[in-house]
């Protein structure tokens, strides 16, 4: 049996914009996650967002910073995973991480593919950093929904199993799978 934590769950939201992180325009996305999360969860959670230019280092040293510094138990990303050359999130988040999931990259895509053709351009991907879990979702707040609501059942039992705080999701929105003990 998979021992939980009892310790209430942290949840870091990094967004990922040149032009939000210079204030030229609002975080949406980052706030599309957070609304998405509080409508998910039952789990009393505490919140730390950023938001952080499109920089590899910045968001290396971010993603430590939420990982070993504040002990989020779930890091959420949102933007820097297109084609594009300031578009570095993913190879980032592989850079901190001692292991990659891709199944959540891979189901995303899928998912994104039945709403736009160019979601093959997409990177998301996830990642385990100590006992975080970083998943890089995309930067429209309408794509983080359907990303999220295609690999979010399988988020909590990913805490459970690298000794990440517990997560209860409110069973009207979103069902967690756990394997029956």
């Amino acid at each position: 049996m998979v021992e939980t934590s009892k310790k209430k769950a942290k949840i870091g939201i990094l967004t990922l914009s040149d032009r939000a992180s210079a204030g030229i325009y609002e975080d949406l996305s980052g706030k599309a996650i957070q609304e998405t999360l509080t409508q998910y969860l039952i789990t009393p959670f505490e919140c730390v967002y950023r938001v952080i230019e499109d920089d590899f280092e910045k968001i290396q040293q971010n993603l430590i910073e939420l990982a070993d510094k504040e002990q989020c138990d779930l890091i959420v990303t949102t933007g820097g995973t297109g084609p594009a050359p300031r578009d570095v999130t993913p190879e980032a988040t592989e850079a901190v991480c001692q292991k990659m999931l891709p199944g959540f990259g891979e189901l995303m895509r899928q998912v994104s593919l039945q709403y736009v053709p160019t979601a093959i351009l997409s990177r998301q991907s996830a990642g385990i950093r100590n006992k975080s879990l970083i998943v890089n979702l995309p930067g429209k707040p309408k794509s983080i929904r359907e990303c999220l609501d295609a690999v979010f059942p399988a988020i909590p039992y990913c805490l459970d199993l690298i000794g990440a705080s517990y997560l209860e999701t409110n069973a009207e929105i979103i069902k967690a799978f756990r394997p029956k003990a």
